[in-house]
């Protein structure tokens, strides 16, 4: 592909998603669009590339952002995560109750729903111990409306299920479906609202949250965006709450907007903040 093709994908890109495309990923553009070429009826990549010269079709442009954007998951993935939630976040919030005895959670960048689904799993696990009579609503959102239908059934393969889910939580919240496929319980389904959502959008219609998860998605981006998705995610947390990014994600020499929990990679509070003292 040559320079001028690849530019306009990695303007659109850019500009949709936020997703920043480097020239040695340019072989994920054939590999990835050569469906969605098929699929509008175009011939190849060259004449998909023509069409979006003009004024493509908003549809197209969404096919295209999809089939670009990464979805690797798994449940309870890197693990630690979960443990600074359960060992050091729902602790405070149990010293430190909500309004309503509710815990608001934002999940972004949500994918096939192996996140969320791992997040509600271990707050029903904690509620049952740490936290009775809490409710829990967890709001998952991502930029694919395919990979959300996915994640909305909760339906996984025995792939999917060996990659990270303990086989505990496996007999506990799951059923075994046709196919050799298994469905979580509805109680846990119920706990999460999946939406769609584009991180460059405007965020305030989200509302506020105690926890935000936004792991292994900002790495795609370039600085100043990664600056502005964190900034305005701040803007969404409570100021005692807490902000979760991925092993491979960091806030130093980007932003500061928060500032790191003590002893736990990966955790985050807002820089103004006292409460990561007793978190």
């Amino acid at each position: 592909m040559n320079i001028a093709d690849f530019d306009i994908y990695r303007d659109l890109l850019k500009a949709k998603s936020g997703l920043t495309l480097t020239q040695d990923k340019a072989y994920l553009i054939e590999s990835r669009l050569n469906p969605v070429s098929k699929k509008w009826g175009y011939e190849n990549i060259g004449a998909l590339t023509k069409i979006l010269r003009g004024v493509p079709p908003k549809e197209l442009v969404n096919d295209i952002v999809e089939a670009m954007t990464t979805n690797e998951t798994s449940f309870f993935r890197d693990n630690t995560p979960f443990e600074n939630l359960k060992s050091k976040v729902i602790p405070y919030f149990k010293q430190n109750p909500r309004p309503n005895k509710t815990l608001r959670i934002w999940c972004a960048a949500a994918s096939s729903g192996q996140e969320p689904y791992s997040i509600a799993m271990l707050l029903k696990e904690e509620a049952a111990m740490h936290l009775p009579g809490w409710k829990f609503q967890i709001t998952a959102t991502d930029i694919s409306h395919e990979i959300l239908e996915q994640a909305k059934e909760g339906l996984y393969t025995q792939f999917e299920i060996q990659r990270g889910l303990p086989i505990t939580y496996l007999m506990k919240y799951f059923k075994q479906m046709p196919d050799n496929k298994w469905g979580i319980n509805q109680d846990i389904k119920d706990m999460i609202t999946f939406k769609y959502f584009n991180l460059l959008d405007n965020m305030v219609m989200l509302g506020k949250y105690d926890i935000i998860f936004c792991r292994n998605v900002l790495i795609y981006f370039d600085q100043p965006t990664k600056k502005d998705v964190m900034e305005r995610s701040a803007n969404l947390l409570e100021d005692d709450g807490f902000y979760f990014l991925g092993g491979a994600e960091t806030v130093l020499g980007i932003t500061n907007t928060f500032q790191n929990v003590p002893n736990c990679r990966g955790l985050y509070a807002k820089s103004k903040s006292q409460h990561i003292v007793a978190a």
